[in-house]
């Protein structure tokens, strides 16, 4: 099959084969003349296997047909979850469409905003963009989308994630409702996938491999080690293996930086990436590491979205991911476009939930290697792999209007159940004594301290709404006996989270 017989115009063809392209890939095949027809379509491929071309050339092959963008119009908006893939994306429209007469634009934060409503000024054919500068843009009136004819989500699990679904709420509910939808990924969990489905119409699914798995030509293991002997042990693979060229990702901003500044001291050149740093400063940190000046590039999940680093020959977790269809984002970065490459994971035994979920959700077992001299003192389980798909969360109760996390009734006081609380075996209420024989109890039935109305003296930090009325009483000055029933009330105080007043 050539990109030919896909029903590509020669303008386009062109473009193609001048960047040495000549059979379409797998992805491509598939999706392209499914967007041609006008059809809504969910693609899951690997990172590297061509889906940014998969959206890119149908998208200029359908705009080239139709009348120009208006004044601040757009007629085709593409989102992406972070500024690299955004320019990722927004280079390949360039590329490939550089024999069009069509205007291109690019827009995300962390760079000045009124250049960007220049740009827009006089309307683009395609604008991608993040969610949060695209809001700020159309906020500001400086975009519209009276001529959108498609939209298309790339790295749609990320996007649909919950910490993009609001903004993305936000977008769709100014596009119009007739438009052609396009989503492209490397993986779609269950969750996505149904919430997916209620942005497109009767979509075209296309998958070139089964969903959630990792690319084949990548050797992925394990190193067991303990958390403190991480770094070292990162140290001594790069060093001892000779490393070249290595993509670490960290859970977090402050992790990265940390474990940027140890590798420095230990003379590994390293840079890190990161919501945190400017726009410049992670564009300089990616070229120097893309031109081989910078040894270990350390990032964050969101950071390292869209980046596009050929022939990128080691991946390393520093730490594990929440998420485990993370785990595949994170390794795709390596092994692209058939070449091989290697994913080494250093897992401590805090991590083992997280590696079995992994696990389960590539439906493989990664082989496990412990490296002489940081041999763990905490082992991690070699648990058997458990392929019934992931833990389902349980049912919430019912809200009895307290607070989040706050138990209601008996058990907001601190109290056991009755029927489990052997001093309630008769069936007494929580603060009262069981009468003892003969009919008497302790202290009248009462227990000493203990306030009439069951409650526990004290500051125990309970929410209001857990009382009758959802009202606290007012209390008197001292305990019941204690002279100060009379003009002694104190005002009200409402207890803070840590029961203080």
């Amino acid at each position: 099959m050539s990109f030919a017989s896909l029903g590509l115009s020669t303008a386009i063809l062109e473009a193609v084969a001048e960047e040495g392209y000549t059979t379409p890939s797998p992805i491509q095949a598939q999706a392209i003349p499914a967007v041609l027809k006008g059809r809504d379509v969910m693609a899951a491929a690997q990172t590297g296997t061509g889906k940014t071309a998969g959206f890119t050339l149908p998208l200029l092959e359908i705009l080239s047909k139709g009348d120009r963008a208006q004044p601040n119009q757009v007629r085709a908006l593409v989102l992406t979850p972070t500024r690299e893939l955004a320019a990722q994306v927004a280079e390949s429209v360039a590329t490939y469409g550089k024999n069009l007469p069509m205007r291109s634009a690019v827009v995300f934060g962390g760079v000045k905003i009124n250049p960007q409503m220049m740009q827009l000024r006089k309307g683009v054919d395609i604008l991608v963009a993040t969610p949060g500068r695209l809001l700020d843009l159309y906020n500001q009136n400086a975009v519209r989308f009276n001529q959108l004819e498609v939209l298309i989500l790339d790295e749609a699990d990320r996007m649909l994630d919950m910490g993009f679904i609001h903004d993305i709420k936000r977008i769709l509910a100014v596009l119009p409702k007739q438009r052609q939808t396009l989503m492209f990924s490397a993986t779609f969990s269950t969750e996505i996938r149904a919430l997916a489905k209620g942005l497109v119409n009767d979509p075209v699914e296309v998958s070139v491999s089964p969903p959630n798995t990792t690319v084949a030509l990548v050797r992925q293991w394990i190193s067991t080690v303990d958390k403190k002997q991480k770094a070292p042990l990162l140290s001594y693979l790069i060093k001892e293996n000779k490393w070249e060229q290595v993509l670490v990702f960290t859970k977090t901003k402050h992790g990265a930086n940390k474990l940027t500044k140890y590798l420095e001291i230990q003379g590994i050149k390293a840079a890190a990436i990161h919501g945190n740093k400017s726009q410049g400063a992670r564009t300089k940190a990616l070229a120097e590491f893309k031109a081989g000046d910078t040894r270990v590039l350390v990032a964050t999940d969101i950071a390292a979205r869209g980046l596009d680093i050929d022939q990128l020959p080691q991946v390393v977790n520093f730490d594990l991911p929440n998420v485990p269809e993370d785990y595949v984002h994170r390794i795709g970065r390596t092994g692209r476009a058939g070449a091989s490459g290697q994913a080494v994971s250093l897992v401590s035994a805090d991590e083992s939930r997280m590696l079995a979920d992994i696990e389960r959700l590539i439906k493989k077992k990664i082989p496990r290697e412990t490296v002489e001299g940081f041999e763990p003192v905490h082992d991690v389980p070699d648990a058997m792999l458990d392929t019934r798909g992931p833990r389902q969360a349980r049912p919430k109760r019912p809200s009895s209007g307290h607070r989040d996390g706050q138990r209601s009734g008996e058990n907001a006081q601190g109290h056991k159940p009755a029927s489990k609380n052997p001093r309630h075996a008769t069936g007494q209420r929580s603060g009262q004594r069981a009468a003892a024989p003969g009919g008497g109890s302790a202290n009248g039935g009462q227990r000493s301290g203990a306030r009439p109305d069951g409650q526990r003296s004290g500051s125990g930090g309970r929410s209001d709404a857990g009382r009758p009325g959802g009202q606290r009483p007012q209390r008197s000055a001292g305990r019941p006996g204690s002279g100060g029933a009379g003009g002694g009330n104190r005002s009200p105080q409402r207890a803070d989270v840590n029961g203080n007043r």
